[in-house]
């Protein structure tokens, strides 16, 4: 037990008020009570936690790295004494003694009560297979969770044990298999299902969930139910599902759902169902006892999101304080927006469809945004958003208020500013139009009403707002709108201020990349410290920029930080939907030898690779390659004196290259010669993103050295140069940089140029955008103003080149990192293992 505060000495005329549960809707309760009735209660909470009340919808950044402890205490301990609470923290209650209004607590405390409040929350489903009590199976409710989480992956870092397993694709288990692949962990998650999150996504927008995770190198199994937990000395191994398939496993996270915590209740007397059961002004069977939060169940539901959760609290507070509406709770219709890093997903309502409803959809492949409305009765009754979620409030609130939508019907999947006839030219017009009962902040059940109340008592910041009514203090996803409550509220225009690196600091891309110079930062941590990060280790967006940064900046010096790469990067090698690798080994401007194809076809008989493709970049892609196996391919390659073509990499890729006048009868200049040339000096170089260089040997352009990041087109007087193009879903052909005379001033333009991409642009900018934004006229004049800065240019590339031009495949192929190529987790075809 740990009573943090003592009791306070207050009248004895003061009802006692007893609130098992120190959660977020325990709390909640509370500061709804005191709001109403400030010193009517002689308030005692009980905690089964050591803590203070903190937030557990930011449990997932914090395991993620994102932020520590104190970032998501909600109410610290001087709350709890400016009020006059007790808190009783790490001692649970144990017993309700009805008859004589107590509770006791397991170290034996009787706190007598008036009215008491039960606010358990909810218990983690554990799915009873064998060896679910197994060492290392966890789950993810509480701090401690996160806790043995992190000391897992820790551990892994230092004994190679980093396999992890989630049983549970819903929210909470995507969230730990994100924070866990920051971690540094190898994440496999189960799904029962064949959608993930299919309680609140359509099969549509789960499926371009699925396919992002994917892409970022998790590895998802759908359809798939767990048959046993495996052990070895008591501790768990691994798991095999119902197929027979087996996944190895240093850790298990149980993340297949929650159920209301009614034991405590139920052993009271209380009438429980699946919930503790309680009215709508939250009264359980007996008078004198209410329940909120996860643990109810109201009118047959059960409710596990925050939003229904704060309308309970303010019903219950109605109700013991006599202050308020007085209507009570009356259900609610909840929305979902999903919170691991970068990906937009909102749903609300029902989209099950059916007899009566209508769906409309729009679909954008090119820019990954899906949008699904449901309508009845010209009623929209839910909403998926996949990609583009701009208008989730909106349309959540014409849900909630079932507003007839007739007259907007034809426009009503375009969003509110398309609807409202075009309001697009205001910024703020969509938010003018909500509610003021229209929910703005989700996580804390804030209000527009609220913010705009706040803002009129003096909160005149997006920081004074989250400290006063605490809109946008937890996600942070709604602060756009809370910015334009300001500026429609203030009469004036609120600047957001131009983007950050990301959420993690104040500074953009660019004034990073100069304060590392200025500063002489060389290392991660240093730059986080000096340039005051508001996370302890960065973030997913943030470390592999800071890594690319400082290993520009400081050749030689820094060390490249490889945990703070994309898991490609990390394995040197494209990881593809079954969990299997491609190999693409390079060939020098396109050309190869027997040699080489007949080293490339021994890999491919050896090792059962199940295709060969040629590639756009006149190369050969070897696929279905198991990564335990990637180092002894590599050795066969690299035996044939092959070297990586970093496909996978955020560097030079290919040189493409025609003929040219060795062969074509209308090439002008050796295309193939100056291709081969150019890719020796410039492979393996590190770059913000991947780039991609051609050479073509007349106008006729066979190369297509007008779409690439490079380009160069040989002319009968010499060579035009080209930059910025790029192929695939938004094409952009080059801009003309200049015209040079020979082979030796098209090599030193070319190394120059990408030296100045590698030290302006931002990371992840391809040469395209990069030029849009800063334009071609401010491009060649950092190039040709100065007659000395190609030269110069060009020489800091050949230096950083010094210590990039080795060979990542040869270290490993040695048993460099041998830790990064076991198999932690055999994801094969199930029609393949199945067979075997």
């Amino acid at each position: 037990m740990n009573a943090i505060f003592p009791f306070p000495d207050t009248p004895g005329s003061r009802e006692k008020l007893v609130v098992i549960g120190n959660g977020m809707a325990g709390c909640r309760t509370v500061e709804e009570v005191l709001a109403r009735a400030p010193g009517r209660f002689d308030i005692t909470i009980i905690g089964a936690e050591p803590r203070v009340n903190y937030n557990r919808i930011m449990l997932s950044p914090v395991l993620a790295g994102e932020k520590a402890f104190d970032d998501i205490i909600i109410n610290g301990p001087q709350w709890y004494a400016d009020n006059a609470i007790a808190l009783i923290s790490g001692d649970p209650a144990e017993m309700i003694d009805r008859e004589a209004h107590t509770v006791v607590t397991r170290g034996g405390l009787v706190l007598p009560y008036d009215r008491l409040v039960i606010a358990t929350g909810s218990d983690p489903f554990i799915i009873p297979v064998p060896g679910h009590d197994l060492v290392g199976v966890v789950t993810f409710r509480d701090l401690d969770d996160v806790d043995r989480m992190i000391a897992a992956a820790e551990a892994g870092e230092t004994e190679g044990s980093n396999a992890a397993v989630v049983i549970g694709g819903g929210l909470l288990g995507l969230e730990a298999a994100h924070g866990l692949a920051l971690r540094g962990m190898q994440v496999t998650v189960v799904h029962l299902m064949s959608t993930l999150m299919e309680r609140q996504l359509d099969e549509a927008a789960g499926w371009l969930l699925r396919q992002e995770l994917e892409r970022r190198g998790h590895t998802i199994l759908t359809s798939a139910n767990t048959k046993a937990i495996l052990g070895a000395a008591g501790r768990v191994a691994g798991i095999v599902l119902e197929d027979g398939t087996r996944i190895r496993a240093d850790l298990v996270v149980m993340a297949a759902g929650i159920k209301p915590s009614v034991a405590l209740a139920k052993a009271a007397g209380l009438a429980c169902e699946r919930g503790i059961v309680v009215d709508d002004h939250m009264v359980t069977s007996d008078p004198a006892i209410l329940a909120v939060g996860e643990c109810v169940q109201h009118r047959g539901a059960c409710y596990g999101l925050v939003a229904p959760i704060w309308e309970m609290c303010r019903a219950l507070a109605d109700c013991l304080t006599g202050v308020g509406s007085g209507r009570g709770f009356e259900g609610s219709v909840t929305s979902t927006k999903l919170k691991v890093s970068g990906i937009d997903v909102f749903s609300a309502g029902d989209f099950s469809g059916g007899e009566g409803s209508e769906d409309v959809v729009m679909r954008d492949a090119a820019h990954g945004i899906y949008k699904r409305l449901v309508i009845k009765d010209n009623r929209l009754v839910g909403a998926v958003l996949y990609g583009d979620t701009a208008d989730g409030n909106w349309y959540f609130d014409l849900l909630r208020r079932q507003e007839d939508i007739a007259a907007i019907r034809q426009s009503l999947i375009f969003g509110q500013a398309y609807a409202a006839g075009g309001a697009g030219g205001d910024p703020h017009a969509a938010v003018a139009a909500l509610s003021d009962d229209a929910e703005v902040c989700g996580c804390n059940g804030v209000s527009k009403g609220a913010v705009i109340s706040a803002i009129n008592e003096g909160a005149h910041s997006v920081a004074a707002l989250r400290s006063t009514c605490k809109a946008s203090a937890s996600c942070g996803s709604c602060t756009n709108i809370v910015e334009s409550l300001l500026a429609l509220t203030l009469g004036a225009e609120v600047e957001a201020g131009p983007k950050t690196l990301c959420g993690c600091t104040s500074f953009t891309h660019d004034d990073v990349r100069r304060l590392i110079l200025e500063r002489n930062l060389k290392s991660i941590p240093q730059v986080m410290q000096e340039l005051h990060w508001s996370t302890p280790e960065g973030c997913a967006s943030c470390r592999p920029a800071l890594n690319y940064y400082l290993l520009c900046a400081w050749p030689g010096e820094y060390a490249d930080d490889e945990t703070s790469r994309f898991v490609n990067e990390r394995l040197h090698a494209n990881i593809q939907k079954d969990g299997t690798y491609s190999v693409v080994p390079r060939m020098w401007g396109g050309i190869t030898s027997p040699r080489e194809l007949r080293a490339i076809a021994d890999v491919v008989e050896k090792y059962n690779a199940p295709m060969v493709k040629v590639t756009g970049g006149q190369r050969l892609d070897i696929f279905g390659i198991r990564k335990e196996d990637l180092p002894a391919v590599w050795a066969d390659l690299n035996a044939a004196g092959m070297v990586s073509g970093h496909a996978y990499g955020k560097a030079l890729r290919t040189v493409k290259t025609c003929v040219g006048s060795e062969w074509c009868r209308f090439g002008t200049q050796d295309s193939t010669g100056l291709g081969v040339k150019i890719e020796q000096a410039t492979w393996g170089s590190y770059m913000p993103h991947k780039f991609k260089i051609a050479v073509s040997g007349c106008p006729r352009n066979c190369a297509e050295a007008t779409i690439k990041d490079f380009g160069i087109v040989c002319v009968d007087s010499g060579y035009e140069l080209h930059v910025g193009g790029n192929g695939g879903i938004k094409v952009r052909v080059t801009d003309l940089l200049c015209k040079v005379e020979t082979e030796a001033e098209a090599m030193e333009h070319c190394l120059a140029f990408i030296q100045l991409y590698r030290e302006e642009a931002h990371y992840l900018e391809r040469t395209a955008p990069w030029i849009e934004r800063k334009g071609l006229e401010w491009l060649k004049a950092q190039l040709f103003t100065d007659p000395d800065r190609i030269s110069r240019l060009a020489a800091r590339f050949r230096l950083s080149q010094k210590y990039w031009q080795i060979d990542p495949w040869a270290g490993r192929a040695a048993g460099a990192h041998h830790d990064l190529h076991q198999n932690l987790a055999e994801v094969r075809p199930l029609a393949l293992e199945k067979a075997q």
